[in-house]
């Protein structure tokens, strides 16, 4: 009994400790992995206009250049008319006009992105469960959920986000509050105290968003994406810049395009990239994934590139080649390199555990994993830069290494420009080496274009220093070069551990962070319509409200969005051209800014409906008395309940042909006043009670706009015109035998006359032939006819009864003339 309990103390001690030593080396495993840098980088790739770059750490903007990795701390800006696309691999982001970005955080599982003003479209390919892809803007955080295509846009003050889904779904955060935006709606986030939500339906597409939509079908109609991983960055490009065949040692290789005499890591520069150090970039247009990934293999006469494995994502390398002469002395003074070739173990020049040297490799190439394992321990290990006892097969290809000064090296110039003629008999004396044994200087971190600092279009200070609103803690911000110079230049050519980087940012730095991390937020719903705003544009699609927005950043000559200045007096106008109201709608009364006006030749023109009465048979009307009401069928001040944008029906069209509704030519100045309308009962617009007095002169002006040439006028528009100039009646006898007017003088206005037995022919058609005019003819004669009095005509059979107007002021209605 007792050795077997003492048995079983000893194996309780070995467990402990074999657990200690596990966790001793999970510990420092987690340590080495802390140092690694992420797997992945953006690239900088189309750029369209004036595009300004803005190194991590660094206070210049520098003109941008193509293909160069981005990562944290990295800031862009797209200037007025200009636009850009970032490359992630499994996302692709793509920005507007006046807009400006920066990485918060970019490493394998986070992509924080900061919004400071601007437009932008995102797409989300691929979205593991762990992944956060978050964008953050003045007042909000919005997380991504899944992947789909994604729009935001900051305004340039500060106060308001608009998120547009148009596929997948997200959470947007702010002030406590989080609201989800599904897919097909757009919503707009306004205030900063507190985070209002107005979500509505999403419209179309607008010019940037076509754009961006042109632009991410190159990846899905891609051929490369056959032979290379999605997840590879810049693969899209090589389909029109050269051609895939297959060769039976290496698989699918790909051949650029090129002039004779080419060699890869030879038209380009190099710079300075934390974390990884000396990064190549390449001046072609597609070179960017056969320079981060794959391997380079001179087959026949020119040169292939072979991708890694298809279904493994591949980890992105600042350059695979091997350097020569470590730029000392006994190269003169040179710094050389050249490609690796397939199955050949890339060394990083950067602090790495071995997982990464693993991931780093097969992701990249067909190797052994017994060979990664070798040069890890031989090389990594020990800190011996030197590689020894490997044989590249890329060293004695003609033209592969290519060389230039220390200077041209390290101050971002152009190697092609800067290359210098190798010796072969020192090219074979020379070791190879993991690393180039040279400190960057301030070009190498600006890049090529280091002298255009100062000199390039940069972000309003305002937007530059404007704070965002964040859901996830980023990391510090990176140290200014000043400060990494000392610690560079102790380990010329190494690159400084991110752990050792978090370490230098000064307190100060950190209290300058321009990231506000909101407080856990509790779900809440916003209000489903658009936002009340001014000027009527709530409703159009594919744009923010304008009142939401004031001094949003707006994309030139978008599509659906005409300028404000081409609607100068009417900010409020329903009716604006190309927004006629429906059919069944009406203006709220009391419209603000539409003051009377005797003239509408001023007013915006409203094209008329199809059977609708033409507006511009209006202007240059005398003004009527204010006893009267107006004869303007959109009027909102009168207090009718029918919608005045639907044109009258037959049946309850007033009577422009009755006499009896005539005045008498000397008819006194002074009528009794009207009663308003009845309730649902339109004004009698066109009744001729509307025309000045004969002794007026006819108005010289036609209507400026006539009605269209295939649209019918109604029949009763003619007799809105003055006096003496009155229209003909179709089909009606001439005015000799026109019957004498009622005797009464006193009538109203709008009674409608006494029905005795009709004896005059027909009434002519309602509406006259398309493209006919009614012909003009003399005015009729007013002098009295001695004939004897005829009856009057009927009146049309389409007025209903009950829409008469209501005879309780028939003053002095039997006197005889002249009382």
């Amino acid at each position: 009994m007792r050795k077997t309990n003492r048995f079983l103390q000893w194996t309780l001690v070995a467990l402990a400790l074999i657990q200690f030593v596990a966790g001793t080396q999970a510990a420092r495993a987690q340590d080495e992995d802390r140092d690694d840098p992420p797997g992945r980088a953006a690239r900088l790739g189309h750029l369209e206009g004036s595009v300004s770059f803005e190194p991590a750490g660094e206070n210049d903007w520098v003109e941008a250049v193509p293909n160069r990795p981005m990562t944290t701390g990295d800031k862009l800006w797209a200037d007025k008319d200009s636009r850009a696309e970032i490359s992630l691999g499994s996302a692709t982001i793509f920005l507007g006009s006046n807009s400006g970005v920066s990485f918060l955080n970019l490493d394998d599982r986070t992509v924080q992105l900061q919004l400071s003003a601007g437009r932008i479209n995102v797409r989300v390919r691929r979205l593991d469960r762990d992944d956060v892809f978050e964008i953050d803007t003045p007042n909000q955080a919005f997380t991504i959920s899944g992947p789909g295509r994604y729009g935001l846009e900051a305004s340039e003050n500060g106060d308001y986000t608009v998120v547009t889904v148009r596929e997948g779904e997200g959470q947007s955060t702010g002030n406590g509050q989080t609201y989800t935006v599904h897919q097909g709606q757009r919503a707009t986030f306004s205030g900063t105290d507190s985070l209002n939500a107005d979500v509505e339906q999403l419209g179309d597409p607008d010019n940037f968003d076509n754009w961006a939509y042109g632009r991410d079908r190159r990846y899905e109609d891609s051929r490369s994406a056959r032979y290379c991983s999605h997840d590879m960055v810049g693969y899209e490009d090589l389909d029109e810049y050269g051609e895939w065949q297959p060769y039976p040692e290496y698989g699918n290789v790909w051949y650029p395009n090129v002039s004779p005499g080419w060699a890869p890591y030879h038209e380009g520069h190099w710079a300075w990239v934390d974390p990884w150090g000396w990064t190549w970039v390449d001046e072609d247009p597609w070179g960017y994934a056969p320079f981060h990934y794959g391997r380079w293999a001179f087959i026949g006469a020119r040169w292939g590139w072979i991708p890694g494995p298809v279904a493994v994502a591949p980890v992105f390398a600042p350059a695979l080649v091997v350097f020569v002469g470590g730029g000392g002395p006994a190269f003169g003074g040179n710094v050389a390199w050249f490609p690796l070739g397939p199955r050949e173990v890339y060394v990083p020049s950067y602090r790495v555990s071995e997982g990464y040297v693993n991931r780093v490799n097969i992701s990249n190439t067909t190797v052994n994993q017994t060979t990664i394992t070798n040069v890890y321990n031989t090389t990594i290990v020990k800190n011996n830069t030197t590689i020894n006892n490997v044989t590249y097969v890329n060293r004695n290809v003609s033209g592969a290494v290519t060389a230039v000064p220390q200077r041209a090296f390290t101050s971002a110039q152009p190697v092609a420009r800067a290359a210098v003629a190798v010796n072969p008999q020192q090219l074979r004396a020379a070791q190879v080496s993991s690393r180039v044994a040279v400190a960057p200087t301030s070009n190498a971190v600006l890049g090529a274009h280091a002298n255009t600092a100062g000199h390039v279009a940069a972000p309003p200070a305002a937007v530059a220093s404007r704070p965002v609103i964040a859901k996830n803690t980023p990391p510090p911000p990176p140290p200014a070069f000043a400060q990494r110079q000392q610690a560079l230049a102790a380990h010329p050519g190494e690159a400084i551990p991110r752990a050792q980087l978090e370490r230098m940012t000064t307190p100060a730095a950190r209290a300058q962070t321009q990231v506000h991390v909101a407080p856990p937020g509790k779900p809440a719903t916003p209000h489903m319509g658009p936002p009340a705003n001014a000027g009527g544009q709530a409703n159009r699609p594919g744009n923010p409200p304008a009142a939401a927005r004031p001094n949003a950043p707006s994309e030139p000559n978008r599509p659906g969005n005409p300028p404000a200045a081409a609607r100068p007096n009417a900010p409020s106008e329903p009716n604006r051209p190309g927004n006629a109201p429906a059919a069944n709608e009406r203006p709220a009364p009391g419209q603000p800014n539409r003051p009377n006006q005797p003239e509408q030749g001023n007013r915006p023109f409203t094209p008329p409906a199809r059977n609708d009465r033409p507006p511009a048979a209006q202007p240059n009307r005398p003004e009527q008395p204010s006893n009267r009401p107006e004869a303007q069928p959109n009027r909102p001040e009168q207090p009718n309940n029918r919608p005045e944008a639907q044109p009258p029906t037959r049946n309850d069209r007033p009577s422009s042909s009755q006499p009896g509704n005539r005045p008498e030519p000397n008819a006194p100045a002074n009528r009794p006043a009207e009663q308003p309308p009845a309730r649902n009962e339109r004004p009698p617009a066109e009744q001729p009670n509307a025309r000045p007095e004969p002794s007026r002169p006819a108005q010289p002006n036609r209507p400026a706009e006539p009605p269209a040439r295939n649209e019918r006028p109604p029949a009763e528009q003619p007799n809105t015109r003055p006096e003496p100039n009155r229209p003909p009646e179709r089909n009606q006898p001439a005015p000799e035998s026109r019957p004498e007017p009622p005797a009464s003088t006193n009538r109203p206005a709008n009674r409608p006359p006494e029905q005795p037995q009709r004896n005059e022919p027909a009434p002519r058609p309602q509406n006259p032939p398309p493209n006919e005019r009614p012909q003009r003819t003399p005015p009729p004669d007013t002098r009295p006819q001695q004939q004897p009095q005829r009856s009057q005509p009927q009146q049309r059979q389409d007025r209903p009864p009950e829409k008469q107007k209501p005879d309780k002021e028939k003053p002095n209605d039997k006197q005889p003339p002249g009382m």
